[in-house]
Order: structure tokens, then C-alpha cells, then sequence
């Protein structure tokens, strides 16, 4: 029982810190962690901070992927006007 109150305190520190433009992905993640892990065994917390993390990460990594395509496109884009 102590163990979980120590836990959820860090990770409500944690979410007090993050920025908002930082939570894209968090809320699905978390909502779909914590059915998980509740499930799992009543690890809701933990399954929802574990969540929000890998709900980040794919956001990061699908903006990234966005990014790197629109920079191609751009870069496509200059070398036809050029040539032409």
C-alpha cells in the first residue's frame, strides 16, 4: 500500500511538471493503460502511467514521421521549380 501511494505521488508531481503541449497521446494512453493493467491484477496507475508513456511516444514518433515527409515534399517541391 505504501509502496502505490509513493508511485502515484510521483507520477502526480510528474504530471504537475509536464507541460500541456507534452500530454498529445498521454490521455488516450493512459485510459487504455488503466483499463489494462486494472485488469491485469488492479494495476490501474500503473498500467496508465505506462500508457501515457508509450501513448508520447508514438505521438513523437508520427509527428516526426510527419515532419520528415513535409521537409521531402518541400525539398521535392524546390527542385521541380528550379529545373523548370
Amino acid at each position: 500500500m505504501k509502496s502505490q501511494l509513493i508511485v502515484v505521488s510521483l507520477f502526480t508531481a510528474l504530471a504537475a511538471v509536464s507541460a500541456p503541449a507534452n500530454a498529445k497521446g498521454c490521455v488516450k494512453g493512459a485510459a487504455v493503460g488503466g483499463v489494462a493493467g486494472h485488469v491485469a491484477g488492479h494495476h490501474g496507475v500503473i498500467g496508465a502511467a505506462a500508457g501515457c508513456a508509450i501513448g508520447r511516444h508514438r505521438a513523437n514518433k508520427a509527428a516526426r514521421q510527419q515532419q520528415q515527409q513535409q521537409q521531402q515534399q518541400d525539398t521535392a517541391a524546390g527542385k521541380t521549380a528550379r529545373s523548370s
